[in-house]
């Protein structure tokens, strides 16, 4: 079960005044609230209060780039060629993370899916979310 963590009302009516957030509706105001959600990622250490506008800063934020820049549908072999090319991976360095020599060339030439169960490897091989795998 998780923590409930206790937020000065006051310093954080304070923090949204200043911040002013909203539901975004065009670019200016997109980033104006990026900028402000950067200024708390730098900071060394946060407040609850900061921790909870950030939160929400995150949720308008992501709201509006889903709605106006969605991400393309990326394959699963696709992905995985991303990530071997952006570490420097060669077919040599997967195909033990897949099982086999055979597997790995027919899953990074689009011609084979990946398993769950290589998909779960996979992710935990890169340190990356298992759904980048689909």
């Amino acid at each position: 079960m998780g923590t409930t963590v206790k937020i000065n009302e006051t310093a954080y009516a304070k923090l949204l005044a200043k911040s002013l957030p909203r539901p975004i509706r065009n670019s200016r105001e997109h980033e104006r609230l990026v900028q402000t959600l950067l200024e708390l990622d730098e900071l060394e250490t946060s407040t609850p209060e900061q921790d909870a506008l950030a939160e929400m800063l995150t949720l308008l934020i992501e709201n509006y780039e889903e709605k106006h820049h969605p991400l393309p549908e990326v394959s699963a072999h696709e992905s995985l060629k991303a990530l071997m090319q952006d570490r420097g991976l060669a077919h040599k360095d997967i195909w033990p993370v897949l099982s086999n020599k055979g597997a790995a060339t027919e899953i990074l030439a689009g011609r084979r899916s990946i398993s769950k169960a290589q998909a779960n490897r996979l992710a935990a091989f890169f340190r990356v979310p298992v759904d980048l795998f689909p």
